[in-house]
């Protein structure tokens, strides 16, 4: 062992001749163990969160989706669907049509949007499954049903039991009605059941069949959206490249990420802002290592002194002081790891920290993920070495010789 590591160790774990240098020092490892300890527990909420509502959105997007770059509908001919279906990967393809509509229910309004599917439209995705009332049920031989959003549904206080209430949806007319007509198409339909997936769309979809919408709105077999489902072994780059190739250049293809990116965006900049703020307290924390090491500086000036005088250099002494404060960083930062996994195992095991008002998890979801945890290791050891480089190298400039007066 290099003897300034050495020496650093000994004037971490030896005993001081001054108490308050042992309090500070103390203060300094537990500040930086807390510090460290919320990072990674605050990046772990993050990515549970994240990845709990990419699961949930998974259920309700499909791998790709086909849309068009600008405008909203296009025609979509069988001819089409059987030649996107042609390509190696694709398993299964859904056409979708979505518009703004006016939902009304037992007098209450709400806005939204109503999306017409097909009946493929179950089988590109996995809609069924965050059925939490009812069932999913569009259309049968005698009429047709709506799937609401759970979030709409309470807003507009709909009741699955209640079969004398149905929901109104009003649909704007294309082209602008005579003075004797509506300005709304008008169609009434009973709600079969509630769908949940913990985001916008919750509080905005209603998910009806495409036979239906395309009747009301006169579309002629438009669409807004081509909805496609990939094989497992499915190479998503090539199956995009072969329906560039089929679409051509107006049309867009995104995939599960690309849908939401938006809103994993905020999530993300969330997050590291979260980061940076967490960083910032333990910069904060920093100035009591500092003050801890400039202690230690005063107490051995003897000490730096003795060892200038052995021939140790200026650069000698300020990396024993540099050593110090890594060395009281690493304490920090192992017992900051050491308490965020017994949290982390805590929560995961027996929810140790439950949440209210959320149907889909009983506790805060945590999840971690080793690039943040050594994000967080290098952002503390930065932050260390910084608060160790102004007293290390006033500890440099002591002389070899002191006159004691």
């Amino acid at each position: 062992m290099n003897i300034f590591t050495e020496i650093a160790r000994r004037y971490l774990f030896g005993k001081k001749s001054t108490n308050a240098i042992n309090i500070i020092t103390g203060i300094s490892v537990l500040g930086i163990a807390i510090g460290t300890a919320a990072l990674i527990l605050i990046l772990s909420v993050f990515n549970g969160f994240e990845s709990l509502i990419k699961d949930y959105v998974d259920d309700f997007n499909p791998d790709l989706k086909i849309s068009l770059v600008e405008g909203k509908r296009f025609s979509c001919s069988d001819s089409l669907v059987t030649a996107i279906q042609g390509v190696s990967g694709v398993s299964l393809v859904s056409k979708t049509l979505e518009e703004v509509a006016l939902f009304e229910y037992n007098d209450i309004q709400e806005a939204g949007v109503i999306k017409g599917v097909d009946h493929a439209f179950a089988e590109v995705t996995t809609i069924d499954s965050t059925i939490k009332q009812g069932q999913y049920i569009i259309e049968n031989d005698q009429q047709y049903f709506a799937v609401t959003g759970y979030g709409l549904a309470r807003k507009l206080s709909m009741n699955l039991e209640d079969f004398r209430s149905s929901l109104s949806i009003y649909l704007p007319k294309r082209k602008k009605a005579s003075a004797l007509e509506k300005d709304f198409i008008t169609k009434d339909i009973l709600p079969s059941g509630f769908f949940s997936i913990q985001n916008d769309k919750d509080h905005q979809y209603v998910i009806t069949s495409l036979n239906l919408i395309d009747g009301l709105l006169k579309s002629k077999g438009q669409i807004t959206a081509l909805e496609v489902k990939l094989d497992n072994d499915a190479v998503e780059s090539d199956v995009n490249e072969s329906i560039t190739n089929i679409m051509g250049t107006k049309f867009k293809i995104q995939n599960r990420y690309e849908q939401e990116e938006t809103y994993f965006k905020v999530m993300n900049i969330e997050k590291y802002m979260s980061l940076l703020i967490g960083s910032f307290t333990i910069l904060l924390v920093a100035f009591n290592l500092i003050g801890s090491l400039w202690m230690i500086v005063l107490e051995k000036k003897k000490d730096i002194a003795i060892l200038r005088s052995m021939g140790s250099t200026a650069k000698n002494i300020q990396s024993l002081f540099m050593k110090e404060g890594v060395m009281i960083t690493l304490l920090g930062l192992l017992l900051g790891i050491a308490l965020s996994l017994i949290i982390y195992y805590l929560q995961i095991k027996f929810g140790l920290i439950s949440m209210s008002g959320i149907q889909i998890v009983e506790a805060y979801p945590i999840e971690l993920r080793w690039g943040d945890f050594l994000l967080v290791v290098l952002i503390v050891l930065v932050i260390g070495c910084l608060a160790s480089l102004l007293p290390s190298k006033k500890a440099a400039k002591i002389p070899a010789m002191i006159r004691e007066e």
